[in-house]
This record gives C-alpha cells, structure tokens and sequence, in this order.
C-alpha cells in the first residue's frame, strides 16, 4: 500500500443518474455515491477523470439544454484504511422478493439473495434502471421460464431470473460485461445456459421473458430482434429508458401492449407483450 492516494470529491447540481453512467463506463476503480454527488478515491492521480466530468457536464447542459453545476475537489490524502470505509457506504438493499448485498455482507434468511462484487461491475441495484428491472422480474418471471438478458452488464438480472428458477441465456457487446457476468453468477451459485459476447441478432430460439436494460437509442434500434426472440405470449421488460424518450421508444413497439409503466426518478421501464 502506497503512503498516500488521491481522492476526488465531485458534486453536482443535478441528473445525478447520468453522471454515475459516465462514471461506471470511465473510472477503473469503485466510486461511492453521495446524496449530492460522487467520492473516487485512487493510489494513481485524478486529473484525467476529474477533466473527463468537466467535458461531460459541458455537453450534457448543451444536449438537455440546461445548467447543470459541477464542483470537483481533488485532494491528496494520507492513506489510511479507505478500502474499509468504500465497503461500509455500499449498503445492501431490499428490492421485492430479492436481497442485493455486496459479497461482504450476510444474507438474508427472509429474501432470494444476490451477492455482488462491486469491484466487478457496477450493476448493484442502486441504479433506478437496474432495480426496476429486478421489481419486473420478480414479478413477471417463474421457475422454469426460458430468459433472455439482452446487455447483461453485472449480469445481476439474469441472476435474479435463475435465483427464480429460470433457464437464462445472456449477451452483452463487452467482454468484460461477460466475464463478469460469469464470475457473479459463480459467486451465487449458479450458470448461465449460455452467455456470449455480442448482439441478440444471433438468437435463433424464442423466450418466455426477454430482458433488456440498455439505453432507449439502441432499444429502438434492436426492436425487431428483441420482439423476435419472445414466445407468443411472452413478456419484454425494457429498461434504460429517459422519461422524455418513452414516446420514442413505443414508437418502434406499436405491435405491442403495455403491461405495466415503472417510474423511478427520471427512468421509464417498461413491460410489454406481442399483441
């Protein structure tokens, strides 16, 4: 361990969402979110991250056409045991029939549990697209169901489906997404059917749920191989989507009826069936 590290305060005034996406796709290291804002903390220097936010926030006040604050805070600080305060701020959380806690944490004895390395990956359930993903599942998928997770990330709702008892199948366009998908399934215990680097366009069965949490541009842009790999009455749970781009998205699934609206914040899921 190095004397010292290098932490990163970060605030912002607002669409703290959107800014934890840009941070799980940048920061090589785990970051703790605040009420306000974010904490990274690194035995390497932060400049070229704390610069990547200022450029971020710039375009995203031109693309929402507002005026988002941003204060970063870069202090070199000696290094004391902050690997044990990151584990204490990630907080297990209770989502419907699951529990979502961090390998470090006990189990529940009331709840289907699902252990996460946040190291791994950052799909932990915190994020409201992810959690409203894991409410559709425990809602909409039963033992021996057939699933597909389109974009698998962590691979936490695929998971969450096989803790269920469902035979899940898994893809993402990033290796990494995959072979972390794998590790966290190891870590509770259970195995994908079949998981693979790349697009859905390749699946050649059908579903009885097809699970997709990505962003509401490539749900426009996959909406014809997603509907295709759904049983005739199956369920597509379609998730990542900006409230202002629901409209958008139903565009490209007027073939399908919608079963339920979940709205966390400023995130759309949507649960539909083929008419």
């Amino acid at each position: 361990m190095q004397e010292y590290y290098y932490e990163l305060v970060v605030k912002v005034s607002s669409h703290l969402p959107l800014f934890s996406d840009f941070l799980s796709d940048t920061v090589p290291v785990g970051f703790e979110e605040r009420d306000d804002g974010f904490i990274i903390r690194s035995e390497e220097s932060l400049d070229t991250i704390e610069w990547g936010l200022e450029q971020f926030c710039e375009a995203l006040n031109k693309a929402l056409n507002e005026n988002i604050e941003l204060e970063t805070t870069q202090k070199k600080q000696k290094n004391n045991d902050w690997i044990a305060e990151y584990k204490n701020s990630i907080q297990p959380l209770f989502i419907d029939k699951f529990y979502i806690h961090p390998t470090w944490n006990e189990p529940s004895n009331s709840h289907i549990n699902i252990a996460i390395d946040p190291a791994l990956a950052f799909g932990t359930g915190h994020h409201p697209t992810t959690a409203s993903s894991l409410k559709a599942i425990s809602k909409y998928v039963t033992k021996e169901d057939e699933v597909l997770d389109v974009g698998c990330g962590s691979g936490i709702l695929g998971i969450g489906a096989m803790k269920l008892g469902a035979l899940v199948d898994a893809c993402d366009t990033d290796i990494i997404s995959v072979d972390n998908s794998v590790v966290n399934a190891e870590l509770n215990n259970v195995k994908f059917h079949h998981i693979w680097e790349g697009s859905c366009s390749i699946v050649k069965k059908h579903y009885d749920v097809v699970v997709a949490n990505i962003v509401a541009d490539v749900l426009t842009f996959i909406a014809k191989d997603l509907k295709r790999a759904l049983k005739k009455d199956g369920v597509l749970i379609l998730s990542g989507i900006l409230d202002k781009y629901e409209d958008k998205v139903l565009n490209f699934y007027k073939d399908c009826e919608v079963l339920q609206r979940i709205h966390e914040e400023e995130w759309i899921t949507l649960i539909l069936k083929l008419k």
